[in-house]
């Protein structure tokens, strides 16, 4: 299981120093990759009232593709987006951005996708909210073949190349595709196309029921179920080393092929303490 760090967008802010020192510490301590959430924009509470997002107009988030590009010229972390929210964005311009960050980090790219929650976020990218689901699956073909063929033409419901194509490709051919998501419209999407997904529930009876769906989806695509990654989430907390080992040892016990460690929301003020975590956390993992 490759044990990796979730890039803490939300308290780390706009210092550029403080960036570059959280990625090299991730690097340095020996966590295998990065993973860093998507939001163009949030949305102003003042303007829409009642609104109840985990997110808003204040809070930070760097752009991943771009913050990548940065990232791949300091560390030999894998990059990971988990994730983009793909049917708010136009899909050759995510494949052109996804080869050159691939190609810029020597084939250590993972682009994790999902349809988001977000309306307010929809309307100001000129996306329709309501199809996103649909129109995601259409992305991920089209995306592959943009990652794969010279020349592309695709005339679908949502999605028009004419004799188009990338260059240069990216080192992997196709870049893999990890999906995130709840829902058993997300889970039959994820058995049928991705080659890995992030869950949103802890080990126990709710991944089960999930794993059994995204397995049958993949048989009836047939594919190998066994052949579909799964990153785990877990929260940790310097100080609480146990109950965190616990948990890892649980995602272990699932399946998971990968292991997100998140340290937002556990009390760490600066880039610091972040670090703190991380270090706490690979000294007490072995890496």
């Amino acid at each position: 299981m490759r044990i990796g760090v979730i890039f803490p967008q939300t308290e780390i802010g706009g210092d550029v120093g403080a960036v570059r020192a959280y990625a090299e510490a991730a690097d340095q301590l020996g966590f295998t990759h990065l993973l860093a959430y998507d939001h163009v924009v949030g949305a102003d509470p003042a303007v829409h009232q009642g609104w109840r997002g985990p997110y808003d107009v204040r809070t930070t988030f760097h752009e991943p593709l771009v913050l990548f590009g940065f990232l791949a010229a300091i560390t030999d972390l894998e990059l990971v987006t988990g994730i983009i929210i793909l049917p708010q964005r136009q899909t050759a311009l995510v494949a052109k951005q996804a080869a050159e960050v691939d190609l810029l980090t020597g084939g250590r790219f993972r682009l994790g996708i999902g349809v988001g929650w977000n309306p307010v976020e929809y309307e100001a990218l000129g996306r329709s909210f309501g199809d996103r689901g649909r129109r995601s699956g259409e992305q991920i073909e089209l995306l592959r073949r943009l990652w794969t063929e010279e020349s592309v033409t695709h005339d679908g419901p949502s999605e028009q190349v004419t004799g188009a194509g990338l260059a240069p490709l990216p080192i992997q051919r196709p870049i893999p595709i990890w999906i995130g998501g709840s829902s058993d419209a997300a889970y039959r999407r994820m058995g049928r196309l991705a080659d890995g997904w992030f869950p949103q529930v802890t080990p126990g009876h709710g991944l089960e029921e999930a794993l059994d769906v995204i397995a049958a989806a993949a048989r009836e695509a047939g594919r190998d179920p066994a052949s579909i990654g799964m990153s785990g989430r877990l929260s940790w907390t310097v100080g609480q080393a146990e109950t965190a080992v616990r948990q890892v040892e649980s995602w272990r016990a699932a399946g998971a092929t990968h292991l997100d460690l998140n340290t937002m929301g556990t009390g760490c003020a600066t880039v610091d303490d972040h670090i703190t975590a991380l270090t706490d956390a690979a000294s007490t993992l072995g890496l």
